[in-house]
């Protein structure tokens, strides 16, 4: 059910009265002060239903804050970081210079079972703990950054870790992966969304059978393009949704900060200035569309 003023956008809890809704993550929060500050007016706005956060970073405890304050009736997970910046503690064989590894150098390891799991696993854990310290609750959800948390012996190891606090039925996954025909009949970055389906396989049957709930329909690829038109893209999210879609996006306005971590820069103001436009809410009109909390539907 939608609610709508001033060109603000406001979310109930799902409603079977609502022919298409859909979650809306921003993903990245507390990258730096400048990505956190875009999702911050998102949120204000009523144009976001989740956000996942980097733990990792040294402005999470106040961007955790500011969240309690503007968004408390939104979504906040984890986003699991194993590729940008560095660890929470000590990671010889995994970062041994204090810095993650590329993601390209993580796939194939995750394939081979070579990678450092109990390391993985003691990152994971202090990663939970600084969102639960900070924000004084467990994560909604947990999702991660680059989709590391659906590889192998990476998501087995999340899973049981999830399981072992009691998150089972609370914290909801997300699930990377969406089946082909709905890729394709979205008709755009399918050959990204295929690559992360496949690194996906099993992830799914494994996170329901230890009971969390996941989302169903999963869009929001991009090429980061600046000068392409996000509201195209956008408008191709919302097509062939599942039972519980779940779209990314990757809001915020760039800071120093942000340039020398991540090379994912001006398209973040591109899409903020979407999400906060006036071509936003006749594009879900159009779609029949609504925002709503993935742990309310």
């Amino acid at each position: 059910m939608k609610m709508r003023k001033k060109g603000v956008c406001r979310f109930t809890p799902y409603s079977i009265m609502s022919a298409h809704a859909f979650a809306l993550c921003a993903d990245d929060f507390a990258l730096s002060p400048a990505v956190t500050r875009g999702i911050l007016e998102a949120l204000a706005a009523g144009r976001l239903t989740a956000t996942s956060a980097m733990t990792t970073r040294k402005g999470w405890p106040e961007a955790a804050k500011a969240f309690r304050d503007i968004a408390p009736q939104a979504d906040l997970g984890l986003h699991f970081n194993l590729t940008l910046g560095g660890p929470l503690g000590e990671m010889p064989a995994f970062a041994p210079n204090g810095a993650f590894p590329a993601m390209n150098a993580i796939v194939p390891a995750a394939w081979r079972r070579a990678l450092p799991r109990a390391e993985i696993r003691d990152e994971l854990r202090r990663q939970l703990d600084a969102f639960e310290e900070a924000f004084g609750a467990p994560p909604d959800f947990v999702d991660g950054h680059q989709h590391v948390q659906v590889l192998p012996g990476i998501a087995d190891d999340l899973i049981v870790e999830l399981a072992q606090r009691g998150l089972a039925g609370k914290t909801w996954l997300r699930d990377s992966a969406d089946r082909p025909k709905r890729i394709f009949a979205r008709g755009r970055h399918w050959g990204k969304a295929l690559t992360v389906a496949g690194l996906a396989r099993g992830f799914r049957a494994k996170a329901k059978a230890a009971g969390f709930a996941l989302n169903d329909g999963f869009s929001g690829f991009s090429d980061f393009d600046a000068k392409a038109d996000y509201a195209e893209d956008f408008a191709s999210y919302l097509r062939a949704p599942g039972g519980k879609p779940l779209i990314m996006c990757h809001p915020g306005h760039v800071d120093e900060e942000l340039a020398r971590l991540d090379p994912v820069t001006d398209s973040r103001e591109v899409e903020l200035a979407f999400l906060l436009s006036g071509r936003f809410l006749p594009i879900l009109d159009a779609a029949d569309a609504a925002l709503a909390r993935l742990s309310a539907m």
